[in-house]
């Protein structure tokens, strides 16, 4: 589903974002991308969704080169920021809209699906309002919905919990679990170790733009928390 193959960025004043990366995220797979800031997390995010251009190697997307068909893959991904920039002048539903006519959306399947995630997350009686009398977590939610409207086949989330109140959190975690299920993939940044600890079956740690450690979270963890794998890699 995504494939990282010695992907390295470095950014035009020589700073080295990303070195010599490979991973590879399959279908089912819930995948944590952890790093202190200023590792490589949002870099290496960046470029898997055609933001960040690629100084060396390749990413593919359902085999597909983000750098040869930048169209082609951005078809089959959903992008959350860690920092939502929405459309603040139209209302929830005609941002939603916006994004399905984008991914040319049937009425009938975003309807659906609007309604199933706004239902969810807890949204629905807000999406008629202006998205500029929307909380930060309420615009989290929104971008969320839009993301989970054009049925994606990878999920790209970078600190997808932040701002979200327990109740969303835990719906979140759970239509995480119901997407890979399905088929889907998600690859996602988190400082929340113990929502990845829970949540993932595998993880990646990112330390000064390279990968110290990578695999199942059952192989990585052995005996210990997340916490301490994580704290461990930090001392090295």
């Amino acid at each position: 589903m995504l494939e990282l193959k010695n992907y390295n960025m470095v950014y035009p004043n020589g700073k080295v974002g990303a070195k010599d990366i490979n991973l590879k995220i399959e279908s089912g797979d819930i995948f944590a991308f952890i790093g202190h800031n200023g590792a490589g997390k949002t870099t290496t995010i960046k470029s898997i969704v055609g933001i960040n251009g690629i100084t060396k190697g390749d990413i593919l997307i359902d085999g597909i080169s983000i750098k040869d068909k930048p169209i082609e893959c951005k078809k089959k991904i959903a992008y959350v920021p860690d920092n939502p920039d929405v459309y603040t002048a139209l209302t929830g539903i005609q941002y939603i809209n916006l994004v399905a006519d984008i991914f040319k959306v049937s009425k009938e399947d975003r309807q659906k699906l609007t309604e199933y995630y706004a239902n969810e997350l807890e949204l629905k009686s807000a999406l008629n309002n202006p998205i500029s009398t929307y909380s930060h977590g309420m615009k989290q939610k929104l971008v969320l919905i839009s993301a989970f409207v054009h049925s994606p086949k990878l999920l790209i989330l970078d600190e997808p919990f932040v701002g979200l109140d327990p109740k969303a959190s835990f719906k979140l975690k759970q239509i995480m679990k119901d997407f890979v299920q399905s088929g889907g993939a998600i690859f996602f940044s988190t400082h929340v170790l113990e929502v990845a600890e829970k949540l993932c079956n595998k993880v990646a740690i990112i330390k000064n733009g390279e990968i110290v450690v990578s695999g199942s979270m059952n192989e990585i963890k052995k005996n210990k928390s997340l916490e301490s794998v994580f704290l461990e890699s930090e001392n090295e």
